[in-house]
């Protein structure tokens, strides 16, 4: 067997990494590709053509999961949402959690970073206040109430909590098959309700549904199978290099805030190393920036009140904790975690979206109560 450069390897990985989510992140500048947007628009205006943006995007990686899965390319199973012990009300509440801070923040983990990029300077502060209460839920004060309350709440499945693994247990079907099977089913599905409606076929509409949801696909191949060491000639054990989680990644956008912060602040420690999180944090804002920049549309933006500074401030903080707790955002649960068909992360996608509507009727509320005081 030929001795692995792991340096090399990883090298490979975070530069593949960062022309992915380079790319995705002038896509989601292009296109105004946003989950908050999305339920925005159907919540204000009754439109759901963002929705149907995101339903193309989770469809596409719905199907391209499946495909590399079925060929022996990657195994979902070895990633942090397809764990045997379904923590159902951590994926609900940090799910609710997140969604409404997302609203009160003006736009999700990648949002942000998209916005930092277009000259926000309000996003800057969440990106903040995102990561640091993300790393106190990982590892600080909110870690342990977090461990304490909603995470000890769960239930142990026979197999890892993703749909094909359950059915193959009862069924009997290759768990590959079934991978792909149902990613086609219910990613095709999903394509085909967005793009029958006539109006979404529009080559920003299609571009942000398809362009995003193929990063996914190709982030889970980087990490997967390019990144993937069956015997690390250091540990003797599986490796997936530059990832912080031990596992195979694909795109998430909470815990990442608190790597990049710890990775800024203690940069002269060699112990601290680039990862794909990492990377992709750096990506997304350069992306977002050199189209912006390209097509004049760079703006510099600050808060309008004080209120303004105490929303998004309080918007990061329940991102980062709601987050950490759902084991990711709007990407990470929302495209990532459902691409591999993990019931968890149906659980927490569906936790975002009821936060996100709880939020704007209580803005809505705000506002009436306001008109007539």
């Amino acid at each position: 067997m030929p001795e692995i450069d792991i340096a090399a390897l990883s090298r490979t990985v975070l530069l593949s990494t960062f022309a992915l989510t380079f790319l995705f992140g002038a896509i989601l500048q292009r296109t105004h590709f946003c989950t908050m947007g999305a339920v925005s628009d159907i919540v204000n205006m009754g439109d759901w053509s963002r929705m149907r943006m995101w339903g193309l995007a989770i469809g596409v990686a719905m199907i391209g999961t499946g495909v590399l899965a079925w060929a022996g390319l990657i195994d979902p199973t070895k990633t942090i949402y397809a764990a045997s012990k379904l923590s159902w009300l951590s994926a609900l509440a940090g799910g609710l959690m997140f969604g409404f801070g997302m609203v009160l923040a003006s736009g999700c983990g990648s949002k942000t970073l998209v916005r930092i990029g277009a000259g926000n300077l309000k996003s800057l502060v969440v990106f903040v206040f995102l990561g640091l209460s993300a790393y106190m839920t990982l590892r600080g004060l909110f870690g342990v109430v977090r461990v304490n309350t909603v995470d000890a709440v769960s239930v142990t499945l026979p197999v890892t909590q993703d749909l094909p693994s359950l059915l193959s247990q009862g069924t009997g079907v290759a768990r590959g098959a079934l991978q792909l099977g149902l990613g086609l089913v219910l990613g095709g599905a999903l394509v085909v309700w967005a793009l029958v409606a006539r109006g979404f076929r529009t080559f920003d509409n299609v571009l942000g549904g398809v362009g995003v949801g193929l990063i996914i696909v190709a982030m889970w191949y980087v990490s997967g199978h390019i990144g993937y060491v069956a015997e690390d000639p250091n540990t003797l054990e599986e490796l997936f290099v530059a990832t912080n989680s031990g596992r195979m990644e694909s795109l998430s956008f909470v815990a990442p805030y608190a790597y990049t912060l710890d990775w800024l602040m203690m940069f002269s420690d060699k112990s601290k190393v680039l990862t794909i999180g990492i990377v992709s944090v750096f990506g997304v804002i350069a992306g977002a920036a050199v189209y912006a920049l390209a097509t004049r549309t760079f703006r510099w933006e600050g808060f309008g009140n004080a209120e303004d500074v105490a929303n998004h401030m309080i918007g990061g903080i329940l991102m980062g904790a709601g987050g950490v707790t759902a084991l990711g955002c709007t990407v990470g649960q929302g495209l990532s975690g459902v691409s591999t068909l993990a019931i968890g992360s149906f659980i927490a996608f569906g936790g975002i979206l009821a936060g996100a509507v709880l939020a704007f009727r209580y803005q809505i509320w705000r506002l009436e109560r306001m008109a007539f005081a």
